[in-house]
């Protein structure tokens, strides 16, 4: 599911781009974001449609080596632990997920998508995880899962192929992967052998989470040049053409932030933005920026202009 990090993500590079546009378009910006933040699903779902591609994928190679002029014994009867993993079938058979694949319109119809998972089937059969678990005597959905896991984080989740699918689909995935990686991985922890077994909702709170990039991304637009100049004025020894531009919208957003959201406590905001620049800014961003926002927290306060609600969340 999504988490507030990856909200702020998102929010960020939806003023990237509006700032870096000669066109003010708010509505169009806004539109963007919440498509982008919903199509993270998608992803989510391809990635957990990939067993299901795999397991089809080696059925019919198998069928193909019985179908040979001469086949060996191996051809007629082949090690078959693969195809017949219970957690492949319990995802083949997942209604949840077949109903969300179905309303998102997700899929790996396509030649060069069955390609492609030819290729990927091909490093997997390489792989010392699938020797192991094809030729050890272990049996049971304990010993499927671990190996399913074990698929997911070394032959799916690391594959080159995929990931230039994915991003041919859309440059911001290469952002999103880790966070729907997590979610396949907590999808396939939570499942049970005997139990209905639902896939992961996006949104923890759907309501709550749009709110909060809605309002994050308005008021950042709407207190520009306020920020601007509160920038301006704490970076006297700067020219502020000399400072990267997504140190300014990261610094823009936090102060926001600080401003906007009186449940969240000020140190939540300040470590978020920190971390986030260490991803999206120069190497040496984070050091500029946690002083930046030190000093900005300082004049915000003697102003009284940051007002945290609840207990501890002055801090």
């Amino acid at each position: 599911m999504l988490n507030r990090r990856h909200l702020r993500i998102k929010v960020l590079q939806a003023l990237y781009a509006y700032f870096q546009s000669d066109e003010d378009n708010f509505r169009r910006t806004e539109n963007e974001m919440l498509n982008a933040i919903e199509r993270i699903y998608d992803l989510y779902l391809y990635l957990m449609l990939t067993f299901e591609e795999l397991a089809n994928i080696e059925e019919r190679r198998l069928d193909e080596l019985k179908s040979k002029i001469r086949p060996t014994e191996a051809d007629l009867n082949p090690n078959r632990k693969f195809i017949e993993n219970s957690v492949f079938k319990m995802l083949i058979e997942n209604k949840s997920l077949r109903r969300a694949a179905e309303e998102n319109k997700v899929n790996w119809i396509g030649d060069e998508n069955q390609e492609m998972f030819r290729k990927v089937m091909g490093h997997i059969r390489e792989s010392e995880n699938y020797f192991a678990y094809m030729n050890n005597q272990e049996l049971g959905f304990d010993s499927d899962l671990e190996f399913t896991m074990a698929l997911f984080k070394s032959e799916i989740a690391n594959s080159e192929l995929i990931y230039h699918f994915f991003e041919e689909k859309s440059i911001q995935w290469m952002d999103d992967i880790d966070l729907a990686c997590a979610m396949v991985l907590k999808t396939l922890k939570a499942f049970q052998t005997e139990e209905i077994n639902e896939i992961l909702p996006l949104h923890k709170d759907e309501k709550d989470e749009k709110e909060f990039v809605q309002v994050l991304l308005r008021r950042t637009i709407d207190r520009d040049q306020e920020n601007l100049k509160l920038i301006d004025d704490l970076t006297k020894n700067w020219d502020l053409d000399r400072i990267a531009k997504m140190d300014i919208i990261i610094m823009k957003m936090a102060i926001t932030e600080l401003q906007e959201f009186n449940s969240i406590p000020k140190k939540v905001t300040l470590n978020e933005y920190i971390e986030i620049s260490k991803f999206y800014s120069t190497p040496k961003s984070n050091a500029f920026i946690n002083g930046i926002l030190d000093k900005a927290i300082d004049r915000l306060e003697k102003e009284n202009k940051i007002q945290k609600i609840g207990r501890g969340l002055m801090d």
